[in-house]
């Protein structure tokens, strides 16, 4: 199966210190599933690598010969995985501005009756906690449905280094330990959803939302 762990980050700059630090996060969790899951593929999606314009006009709003090819090559991405890990910051107790935007290019329909993990990180004490309440709300509406353990990171640049590893040895197996729990629950929900989709294809009850209200099937 193929994952993308998304990064819920552009900041460059400081302070706060250290700069990205949830590249640090989003590496740990891409080295801890790559161990654990050898035979499955992941990939780290950055916003960085995607131009995604001045302003906002998301994937599904070009004709189809003008969509930019930075887009194009992620819709793909997420319409071809069977999972996704999202990694967040805490900004004024919700997720992120970035990963928000990045993921509001694209329609429901690439990432829908696929699941989803939620890990946050803080610079200080709480983890990014009170941002993954509202991530599961968000998450629920793309149609990944978030797996009901959550990773949780306080004072991640105490936690990690900046190639993803944990600093102390004596809480490497604990840190494992707890990113484990979450990554088998999203692997165990993507091989049944990904089974159940070979199996009958979801959209044919449940068409995607293309172009106009009446496609909702509300009652008028």
């Amino acid at each position: 199966m193929k994952f993308l762990i998304f990064l819920g980050s552009v900041r460059t700059s400081t302070p706060p210190r250290p700069a990205r630090l949830g590249e640090r996060v989003a590496q740990s969790c891409l080295n801890i599933l790559s161990n654990i899951y050898p035979e499955h593929s992941f990939e780290v999606i950055d916003p960085l690598d995607y131009a995604q314009g001045p302003i906002f006009k998301p994937h599904f709003a070009y004709a189809k010969s003008k969509v930019p090819q930075d887009l194009d090559a992620l819709a793909d991405k997420i319409q071809q995985a069977d999972g996704y890990v999202m990694v967040s910051p805490e900004y004024n107790h919700s997720m992120s501005p970035a990963l928000a935007n990045l993921l509001n290019h694209f329609g429901s329909s690439l990432f829908s009756f696929k699941p989803s993990a939620i890990v946050t990180y803080s610079a200080g004490q709480w983890g990014g906690m009170r941002a993954a309440v509202g991530m599961r709300t968000f998450l629920g509406e793309l149609g990944c449905l978030p797996v009901s353990a959550m990773i949780h990171v306080p004072k991640a640049q105490e936690v990690l280094d900046e190639s993803g590893a944990i600093l102390k040895d004596s809480e490497a197996s604990d840190w494992q330990d707890y990113f484990a729990r979450t990554f088998h629950q999203l692997i165990w929900w993507a091989e049944a959803s990904t089974k159940q989709r070979h199996r009958s294809d979801p959209f044919q009850k449940s068409a995607a939302f293309q172009a106009a209200p009446a496609e909702r099937n509300a009652p008028h």
